[in-house]
């Protein structure tokens, strides 16, 4: 196999300082810093936004943040916005009261606050904007299979988009924790502990595309799971899909000094003092931006009745930099 390792590691810092480059333990100190309590004038600007959008025939998959007027809220959004893409790259937004709304309601008001960040982006090959997760009974041992499809623990990862959005519509009866960590912290422990195995996550890779293929294209896709450019440190993983893109016979072999350096990476990242742990409750709407972070869930338990079964959903979203 040909040596694959960037050319361009010669600029690599020693260690990244940045505010995305945060330690789990100490965020979580802090909730002020990824925390935002909605309060009733945000509550309100946001509804009659929804209400707003509702009186127009238009599918909620092509709402725009002009469809979606916000008073002053929008201050707020736009702070947010920097926060991902400058900041500590997380926000959990907390109080909305879904209970007290419809399904419509609910829908066009995650749309309506992903629109004020990016652009919606499809999920899937069926060209999903919104997005289910919850356990639908899948094998979670089939290569065909998205883990979020299932009940069992994932593995921290990111999302094929610039920022993942969730909103909780109802959390597990156990478990089911979000946890995040940052790819720089990652990055800075590794270039400390283990310096010599940093290039080899600078290798591309071939990641499983999970029978979702493009027309002419490969079962898999090869990237990196760390690149470098311009001065910053992007990260693009799925530990589960790197390994069962294997199964492809075509498939640039993983190398041992790979399989060591992912495992590394991936012991990092589990590291508790590392990684922040949040509990999302009804109402919440969680945004990571994936280039800095990365994200997971804990194994749950749900209920038996399928209608308190954990169920949230998702947004992908693209956002331009101004």
């Amino acid at each position: 196999m040909p040596d694959l390792v960037n050319t361009n590691l010669k600029n690599l810092p020693k260690s990244i300082n940045r505010p995305s480059s945060w330690v789990g333990t100490e965020l979580a100190k802090n909730p002020a810093q990824w925390l935002y309590q909605l309060k009733p004038t945000d509550i309100a600007d946001l509804e009659s936004a929804a209400a707003q959008f509702q009186t127009l025939d238009i599918n909620i998959g092509e709402i725009t943040k002009e469809l979606f007027p916000l008073a002053h809220f929008s201050d707020h959004l736009r702070e947010l916005k920097e926060k991902l893409l400058h900041g500590i790259g997380v926000e959990l937004i907390r109080g909305l009261p879904t209970a007290s709304y419809n399904k419509e309601t609910i829908a066009t008001i995650f749309c309506g606050v992903g629109a004020h960040l990016g652009s919606a982006r499809s999920q899937n090959a069926h060209g999903h904007i919104l997005g289910h997760v919850r356990d639908v009974g899948m094998d979670a041992k089939a290569v065909t299979t998205r883990i979020y499809q299932t009940s069992v623990r994932q593995t921290f990862h990111t999302d094929s988009t610039d920022v993942v959005g969730l909103l909780c519509l109802q959390p597990a009866k156990e478990g089911g924790e979000s946890l995040l960590v940052s790819a720089e912290t990652i990055f800075n422990k590794m270039q400390q502990q283990r310096p010599d195995l940093v290039p080899h996550l600078f290798d591309a890779v071939a990641t499983d595309r999970r029978g979702e293929v493009p027309i002419g294209e490969k079962p898999y896709f090869e990237i990196p799971v760390l690149s470098w450019f311009e001065n910053y440190l992007t990260v693009q993983y799925q530990r589960q899909y790197v390994d069962s893109a294997q199964r492809f016979p075509d498939a640039p072999r993983l190398s041992e000094q790979q399989i060591e350096a992912l495992n590394y990476f991936d012991s990092l990242a589990n590291d508790p003092e590392l990684y922040l742990s949040m509990n999302l409750e009804p109402g919440d709407m969680q945004f990571v931006y994936n280039h800095s972070q990365l994200h997971d869930r804990t194994e749950f338990t749900d209920w038996p009745d399928p209608t308190k079964r954990r169920h949230l959903l998702r947004l992908w979203l693209s956002i331009a930099k101004d």
